[in-house]
């Protein structure tokens, strides 16, 4: 293939097409980095916080007595029943009488939960309370309250071995009985069991 000799004029101006070609693609790199989207910025989203009035569960305090194996006060949450209370005292006791305690009975703060144990008498419809018509037969002459021994006291109809002992250990602390109206203060005992026994204690 011929070739023709470039002169000087036609070296120049091929040079200068060259630079001309260099400087127009710089120039296009340039106007493609510049139109490119800068990245787009995203904040971190701040973990969500529980509203600081966001109601927190009632807890209720619960005397469970009588046939468990840790006797004493429990805290549970609100809606809890008396198996609840039950378990927290590390559950019935041996000789614990099972069908004296309702145990799907819902719980109230303040409340006692009493287990009666196999000295006590047979269900009842109030969770801890006990029937009198199992109870051992009472004594023809009235009791003492003041002075009366626990099994003494076991004997009256209506009461049980858990009983017993709160009313001995309730006139230890509080010292003789002057009034038979008086056992009302004892956790288990209401009205309905005082009219049981009138007549049949004394103070």
């Amino acid at each position: 293939m011929a070739t023709f000799p470039l002169g000087v004029h036609g070296r120049r101006l091929l040079a200068g097409l060259l630079l001309l070609l260099v400087l127009l693609l710089v120039a296009w790199r340039h106007a493609r980095r510049a139109d490119a989207p800068a990245p787009l910025q995203v904040a971190p989203i701040s973990p969500a916080r529980r509203s600081p009035s966001a109601p927190r569960p009632r807890m209720l305090i619960v005397d469970v007595a009588g046939a468990v194996r840790r006797p004493g006060l429990v805290r549970l949450r609100e809606g809890a029943r008396v198996a609840d209370a039950v378990a927290h005292a590390g559950g019935l006791a041996r000789g614990a009488v099972r069908a004296g305690v309702n145990l799907a009975a819902p719980l109230a703060d303040g409340q006692q939960v009493l287990v009666p144990d196999g000295g006590a008498a047979g269900p009842a419809g109030a969770a801890g309370s006990v029937a009198g018509s199992a109870a051992p037969t009472a004594p023809t002459a009235p009791v003492s309250l003041s002075s009366a021994t626990a099994e003494q006291l076991d004997a009256l109809p209506g009461v049980g071995p858990v009983t017993a002992q709160k009313i001995v250990a309730y006139r230890e602390q509080h010292g003789a009985f002057r009034t038979v109206d008086e056992l009302d203060a004892i956790p288990g005992i209401g009205p309905a069991r005082i009219a049981d026994l009138q007549g049949l204690v004394v103070p």
